[in-house]
């Protein structure tokens, strides 16, 4: 087998969060608007020696070491084996830039990540729409987990993206933005780390069955609206009007996507996310399903340090958009 790395980047969902969902996009249309940053998981494929007692070695937060692929404990890792029909003896190293469960979307960003991987060892380019596809198939079919469908897109893709779910298809678009607007952004959207991790599944439960019962279509459908709003700030308002407009617009998304659920947010959240905006921020949210992980916040340069010194006790972690997604970074015989 060849050994490969790959490197598939974490993602900021700023926008139509909650309507990628297949038990709402498979009966109204969902869409999401957001971006791929510098911050990365990395996986290594590499043939294991014959000398070693185990057949296969996956390096994670533990070390498994096992003899066949029904023993292995991680899901995906496990999913992707059987879905491909792959039973060879192989080291597995998984490495990641940011800490699982923050809502940056690191679950699926692993599964595009793994996946390109064992096509590339078996010296297959696979396109970047198959490859998202095959991620949601294996997370929502296969492990039968609560995600949705944008995390694998943008993992996939990669830079600055609308996405747009229905029942028939799932759909790609790049966002125009110049180069002036994407300083803006890389510069004045602040991210700051809760300290709060999650497990994805039980922050959804509750959501998800009150958007089966439909309760939540009136939100949703409002969120849904402001994927296509927020394209349109980006594209037709001056630099200088940009960031506060798109902070009102999450600001009101924040708000509204809370409504969905009681497990969104939290009293410490609140309290963070209100103390930033008496500092100056134009609006944020809390990144992925909520319950704990990054706040984000667009800020004006004037309120900057403001915002930063009022979350003094917040880890804030810098970061650029990106625009490879999942990409082979080594490949050798």
């Amino acid at each position: 087998m060849q050994r490969t790395i790959s490197q598939t980047p974490l993602r900021i969902s700023l926008f139509g969060g909650s309507t990628d969902y297949p038990d709402y996009y498979l009966r109204r249309q969902g869409a999401t608007l957001g971006m791929t940053i510098d911050k990365y998981i990395y996986v290594g494929l590499s043939p294991i020696s014959p000398f070693f007692d185990h057949k296969i070695r996956i390096s994670y937060s533990k070390i498994e070491l096992v003899n066949s692929v029904d023993e292995i404990q991680h899901p995906s890792i496990k999913a992707c084996l059987k879905y491909k029909n792959i039973d060879l003896p192989m080291d597995i190293h998984i490495i990641a830039d940011l800490p699982a469960k923050t809502g940056l979307g690191s679950s699926s960003a692993f599964t595009v990540g793994f996946l390109n991987s064992l096509y590339a060892m078996q010296g297959i380019k696979i396109s970047q729409q198959r490859l998202a596809e095959e991620a949601c198939y294996i997370e929502q079919n296969v492990i039968q987990e609560r995600v949705g469908s944008q995390d694998q897109f943008h993992a996939a893709f990669g830079g600055f993206n609308v996405f747009q779910f229905d029942a028939s298809r799932m759909n790609a678009r790049s966002i125009i933005i110049s180069r002036s607007k994407k300083t803006i952004l890389d510069n004045q959207l602040l991210m700051f780390y809760t300290g709060q991790t999650r497990f994805a599944n039980e922050v959804l439960e509750e959501q998800l069955e009150t958007t089966k019962k439909l309760e939540n279509d009136t939100y949703l459908t409002r969120i849904y609206e402001m994927v296509f709003e927020a394209e349109d700030i980006i594209s037709q308002s001056s630099d200088g009007e940009m960031l506060r407009l798109l902070g009102r617009l999450l600001d009101e998304g924040w708000n509204m996507k809370k409504k969905l659920s009681s497990k969104i947010s939290n009293p410490v959240i609140d309290q963070y996310y209100d103390a930033a905006l008496s500092s100056g921020a134009y609006g944020g949210k809390l990144c992925g399903a909520g319950g704990g992980g990054f706040l984000i916040f667009m800020v004006p340069k004037d309120s900057i340090e403001a915002v930063r010194n009022t979350l003094k006790n917040l880890l804030e972690v810098h970061f650029f958009m990106e625009s490879q997604g999942s990409t082979i970074i080594y490949m050798k015989d």
